[in-house]
């Protein structure tokens, strides 16, 4: 439950929304390993090693810069959602009846579940946002804190 009371079923009542598999927005500091909507299609052991990884140097990076919580946007949600839905539209998945699509479920929403573009191309997508301070993401400093606005209005004013 997130602060609010808000319960993660409702906020995927249409389907899970996430920035890379990681994460979702509402629900801060909550990472996940082999999410929704990662890229869970190339070897999962291989995937779950990555995810550890790109987690362990996302929470240095917090440390380092004094953040205390990170969430993604609903733009960065929105994002990768697209990201995932554009890989799957060059394949037969989204027409089929599977669990790929949540069509195992009646009344389930059918929404591509998983990332099929591939290990290299999910891989670098997530090293981009890394790259980027974690672009998509809303990164909050103190204890109680002040939320960045953006990753590029936070950057725009480091450079100053």
């Amino acid at each position: 439950m997130v602060a609010g009371g808000g319960r993660l079923e409702d906020h995927w009542a249409e389907g899970p929304r996430t920035l890379l598999g990681f994460a979702s927005h509402y629900f801060p500091n909550l990472f996940m390993i082999c999410g929704p909507q990662s890229g869970v299609y190339f070897n999962v052991a291989r995937n779950i090693e990555q995810h550890v990884d790109w987690i362990a140097d996302c929470i240095q990076y917090m440390r380092q810069h004094d953040y205390v919580s990170i969430e993604p946007t609903t733009e960065g949600e929105a994002r990768g959602a697209a990201c995932v839905q554009e890989a799957a539209n060059a394949t037969f998945i989204p027409e089929t009846d599977s669990w790929c699509v949540g069509a195992n479920i009646p009344g389930k929403p059918r929404v591509i579940l998983r990332y099929i573009g591939g290990a290299v191309a999910y891989r670098n997508a997530c090293a981009e946002v890394a790259a980027k301070g974690y672009e998509g993401f809303v990164l909050t400093r103190g204890a109680a804190g002040t939320a960045v606005a953006s990753v590029s209005e936070r950057t725009s004013v480091e450079s100053t």
